[in-house]
C-alpha cells in the first residue's frame, strides 16, 4: 500500500478534510461524536415503534429488523470520521428496512458534507431524500396534512446538509489562512536571508574598497624603500638618509594605521544594527575627495583634480558615499595597472542635477590587465546602481575612463 505524503500539521478538525485522516481525536471530536451519537439514539428510541400509524404497507419482517439495524447504524457513527462515504452509502438499506436508522443517517448527511466536496455529499441526501420521500409520499398519518410530511422530511435532511456545507466552507477558509500565512512566512524567511546575503555583499565591497586602496597605498611606499635600497647597495644610487628612511616608514605605518581603522568601522557594522540600513563603514563626504587625492600624491601618483560641482545642498549621504568610492576605486586601479602615469579626476554637478565622477589616465606603459576591474568595478557597479545612477569604464584611443553619475537630488 502506498504511503500518503506527509503534510503540514493542522488541527484535527482541518486534517480531516478531503480524506485525510487526523491522526487522533482531539476532547473537540470526542465531544462531537458523543453528541452525534446521542442525538441518533434519541431518534432511534423514538422510532421503535415501526412502522409508524397510517404506513401500512410495510411488511412486518421490515418491523423486527428494524431496532436492530438501526442500533447499528448508531454504533457505525463511531467511524463516521474515517469512512464516511462508505457509511453513507451503507446507510441507504438501514433506511429502507428501519425507521430507527433516521438519526444516524442524518447524523451521516451531516458528516459528509463536512468532510467531502458538496456535490458528494448534495448525492447523498438526495438518495436519503429518495427513500424516506417513499414514506412522506405513499404514507396516510391521520390529521397530518401531506404538504407538512414533505417538508418536515425535507427538512430533516436539508438542514444537516446546508449546516456541514458551511462547516466545511468555514474550515477551508482557515486552512487556506493557514497555508497563507505559512507561504508569507517561508517568503519572509527568504527575504531575510536575501538582505543577509545583500549585507555580506556590502560588507564584502566596503573591505575592498577599504582594504585595496591603503594596500595599494602600503605596496607604493614599500616598493619605492625596497627598490632605493637596492640601488644604493649596489652602488647604482646614494644611499638613503635616516630622514628618508623615517619619513618612508612614518608614512607606512600611518597607512597601516589607517587601513586598521577602516576595516575595525566596517566589521563594527556586524555588531550593531546599522547593517539594517545599509550604512556600512565610515562615510565619506565630497570634501573628503581633495584629502583622498593628496595621500594619493604622497604615495607619487601623479593626479589632477578638476572639482567643479555646485554650490548649496550637498548631495544625499549615500550618493556622496558613492562619489568617494569611484573616485578611490579609480585611483587604485591606476596605481595597480598603470604606474607612473597622470591621472585625472574631475567632478562636477550641480544640485537637482546630475553628479558625475570622472577618472581618467593614459594608457602608456599600462599592464594587459589595466581597465578589466575585477570585482572591485563589479561591485562599484553595483553600488552606484543602488543610488540610483550608472557607471561606465570604457578604453578611449588613448586613455581608460571610468565615469559615474549619480543623482544629486536637492
Amino acid at each position: 500500500m502506498t504511503a500518503r505524503p506527509r503534510r503540514l500539521l493542522l488541527p484535527a478538525e482541518l486534517a480531516a478534510l478531503d480524506g485525510w485522516p487526523a491522526p487522533r481525536r482531539t476532547v473537540r471530536d470526542w465531544a462531537a461524536d458523543a453528541v452525534l451519537f446521542g442525538f441518533s439514539a434519541v431518534m432511534w428510541a423514538e422510532n421503535l415503534d415501526f412502522p409508524p400509524e397510517g404506513v401500512d404497507f410495510v411488511p412486518g419482517w421490515m418491523a423486527a429488523v428494524n431496532p436492530w439495524a438501526g442500533a447499528l447504524a448508531c454504533l457505525a457513527l463511531w467511524w463516521r470520521r474515517r469512512l464516511p462515504v462508505l457509511l453513507a452509502v451503507a446507510m441507504v438499506p438501514a433506511l429502507l428496512v428501519s425507521g430507527s436508522a433516521l438519526g444516524a443517517a442524518m447524523a451521516i448527511t451531516l458528516t459528509v458534507a463536512v468532510h467531502r466536496p458538496w456535490p458528494r455529499a448534495a448525492t447523498v441526501t438526495v438518495a436519503y431524500l429518495m427513500v424516506v420521500g417513499h414514506y412522506a409520499l405513499f404514507g396516510r398519518p391521520p390529521g397530518v396534512d401531506r404538504p407538512v410530511i414533505v417538508a418536515t422530511t425535507l427538512l430533516l435532511f436539508v438542514v444537516p446538509f446546508c449546516l456541514g456545507t458551511a462547516v466545511r466552507a468555514r474550515r477551508l477558509l482557515v486552512v487556506s489562512l493557514w497555508h497563507d500565512a505559512q507561504v508569507q512566512r517561508r517568503e519572509h524567511l527568504l527575504g531575510v536571508k536575501e538582505a543577509r546575503r545583500a549585507e555580506r555583499e556590502r560588507l564584502a565591497r566596503e573591505m575592498h574598497d577599504v582594504l585595496a586602496h591603503r594596500m595599494s597605498l602600503l605596496s607604493v611606499h614599500a616598493g619605492a624603500l625596497a627598490y632605493r635600497t637596492a640601488r644604493a647597495a649596489s652602488g647604482d644610487g646614494p644611499p638613503l638618509g635616516a630622514a628618508e628612511v623615517g619619513q618612508a616608514a612614518e608614512v607606512i605605518r600611518d597607512n597601516a594605521r589607517r587601513a586598521l581603522d577602516e576595516l575595525a568601522e566596517v566589521l563594527a557594522v556586524l555588531r550593531s544594527d546599522e547593517a539594517a540600513t545599509g550604512e556600512t563603514g565610515p562615510h565619506h563626504r565630497l570634501a573628503d575627495i581633495p584629502a583622498l587625492v593628496a595621500e594619493a600624491e604622497a604615495a607619487g601618483q601623479r593626479v589632477l583634480l578638476r572639482a567643479g560641482a555646485g554650490t548649496g545642498a550637498s548631495p544625499p549621504r549615500h550618493v556622496e558615499q558613492a562619489a568617494y568610492r569611484v573616485v578611490q576605486e579609480g585611483l587604485t586601479n591606476a596605481r595597480k595597472h598603470a604606474p607612473g602615469v597622470p591621472v585625472t579626476v574631475r567632478i562636477e554637478g550641480e544640485p537637482g542635477g546630475v553628479l558625475t565622477v570622472s577618472v581618467e589616465n593614459p594608457l602608456e606603459g599600462v599592464r594587459d590587465s589595466a581597465g578589466t576591474g575585477g570585482n572591485g568595478l563589479a561591485g562599484l557597479a553595483e553600488r552606484v546602481a543602488l543610488t540610483g545612477g550608472t557607471l561606465e569604464h570604457e578604453r578611449l584611443d588613448r586613455s581608460f575612463r571610468l565615469t559615474a553619475r549619480l543623482p544629486w537630488q536637492a
